[in-house]
């Protein structure tokens, strides 16, 4: 049964890729569920090495946002790389994904990050938030992932201002006012 809701068209619900949870199943969830399909059957990740829609809450000038993350990437148990999936242009999305790298983890930043529309891809350094590469290939796969976690730079949460700071930039730019009239 189609149905729209809001501005998503609803097609009835599916099962997550990686928990087999009931999810609605509209075309921006399928492309998500291609993506985590991708990260195991052609990157050849372990399904726990993926963490589906973590999210991140902030609250600043009365607007509350969740910011949420399409897939967070574990090596060895530790989170090395984010993935964000939203449709249209990468380069709007580059700076809330750097963002939200630098403070999704308590005790430190994840120092890469991913923006993708299901179709490019670039792989950002959150150090620096330089683009490193460009293309769906550019997403490392398992073994390109164990070779450069040795050379990742794991640096400290930042302090509480910076942090804010990172927290208001989501805040900005994750805020949906797509539906509003």
């Amino acid at each position: 049964m189609l149905r729209v809701s809001s501005h998503h068209l609803v097609y009835g619900s599916l099962r997550d890729y990686l928990t087999g949870e009931e999810l609605t199943d509209t075309d921006d969830e399928r492309i998500r569920q291609q993506l985590a399909r991708m990260m195991v059957e052609e990157k050849g990740y372990a399904k726990g090495d993926l963490e589906p829609c973590r999210c991140v809450e902030t609250l600043f000038s009365s607007q509350f946002v969740r910011s949420t993350i399409t897939l967070t990437v574990s090596l060895d148990g530790k989170r090395f790389m984010i993935i964000r999936y939203a449709p249209g242009s990468l380069v709007t999305r580059e700076r809330s994904a750097i963002a939200a790298a630098r403070v999704l983890e308590d005790t430190y930043q994840i120092p890469l990050a991913v923006v993708t529309n299901g179709r490019d891809a670039e792989l950002l350094d959150t150090v620096t938030g330089k683009v490193l590469a460009t293309g769906m290939e550019a997403i490392p796969d398992y073994q390109q992932a164990r070779e450069l976690l040795p050379t990742l730079v794991f640096r400290e949460r930042m302090e509480t201002k910076k942090r804010e700071r990172e927290l208001r930039i989501l805040n900005a730019f994750d805020v949906e006012i797509c539906c509003r009239r």
